[in-house]
């Protein structure tokens, strides 16, 4: 289960990577082109959103099955673990949601830069005309 969240943090990492790389202001080649270079990775970067959701329907899984410690009867390390892994749900949680809120970031980006360049080449062809 460790590599699933490993592989996880790296995309998201990445993704917080390429987030900030496309709203960077830069010149217009330059941006057009790492445009069209993310949007190519895009559809097949959309595995992520299914693995997320796979993810989290595991945690919410494993948190309806979870032993509970509420009671006197647990030992101080008993309680202590049951607190650790509910900080390691509610980090995992917050993991999966970012990934899918990055990707879907990158993309509505990446579509409105291509939206902008459509629209300035329909309005050279105008002006020429």
């Amino acid at each position: 289960m460790a590599l699933q969240w490993m592989i996880l943090s790296y995309v998201v990492a990445l993704e917080a990577v390429v987030a900030i790389l496309v709203t960077l202001p830069s010149p217009k080649l330059l941006r057009n082109r790492l445009t069209s270079l993310i949007s190519l990775v895009l559809q097949p970067a959309l595995f992520i959103i299914p693995f997320a959701g796979f993810q989290l329907l595991d945690i919410y899984w494993k948190n309806e099955h979870r032993l509970m410690c509420t009671s006197d009867v647990c030992t101080a390390a008993e309680r202590d673990r049951y607190e650790k892994a509910i900080y390691k749900s509610q980090r995992n949680v917050i993991l999966c949601i970012s990934a899918c809120i990055l990707y879907w970031c990158i993309y509505r980006v990446c579509k409105f830069q291509k939206d902008i360049q459509s629209m300035e080449e329909v309005e050279k062809r105008y002006k020429s005309k």
